[in-house]
């Protein structure tokens, strides 16, 4: 089905059960040749915890970083999070005062940005961790047709999931001061 245009959109609007006829309509007229598919993909939460996020001078970021499902909604606000903390620290390292004199020679300015990268995949770390480990779990849940699994998410569930999610939204990345 992945490599079927026809296919897909058939199977969307099947899917698509009591939404208004606009977005019926729009889904209909859609063209063949404008639908695209690409398939999601993990980064095991293990790697957060185990692998290299920065080295010497380089790190990941974005999706790059922390690739996860769409079922929490942090995807882009992660990436925005990172681009924030990242400029933080990379501005920390390299503004840090040597003396009154800000270092201009070229190993102490890689070795700045080499620590700075590092503080980054320090505080970036463990939200990383947990925003793709809920993503994952609330995924399974949500999409579990299992009778146990569906009546708890129907009765109790998802009280939690709704704070689980709150909760991924309500992070401060720090203040980014100008220099």
């Amino acid at each position: 089905m992945e490599n079927n245009q026809a296919m897909i959109k058939e199977f969307v609007l099947n899917r698509l059960g009591n939404v208004s006829p606009k977005s019926k309509t729009l889904v209909e007229k859609t063209e063949l040749e404008d639908i695209s598919v690409g398939s999601l993909k993990l980064r095991s939460p293990w790697d957060m915890l185990l692998k290299n996020i920065s080295k010497d001078n380089v790190c990941v970021a974005g999706d790059a970083f922390h690739p996860m499902t769409p079922d929490i909604g942090q995807g882009g606000c992660s990436a925005l999070e990172d681009a924030i903390v990242l400029a933080r620290c990379l501005r920390e390292a390299l503004t840090e005062r040597v003396g009154k004199e800000t270092s201009k020679d070229k190993e102490d300015v890689h070795k700045r940005i080499k620590d700075g990268l590092e503080k980054y995949a320090r505080e970036r770390r463990w939200r990383s961790f947990m925003l793709i480990t809920t993503a994952y779990l609330v995924g399974k849940i949500q999409q579990s047709n299992r009778s146990l699994i569906r009546f708890l998410r129907e009765k109790f569930l998802s009280g939690m999931l709704l704070q689980a999610l709150l909760k991924s939204a309500d992070f401060d990345c720090g203040y980014l001061s100008h220099i």
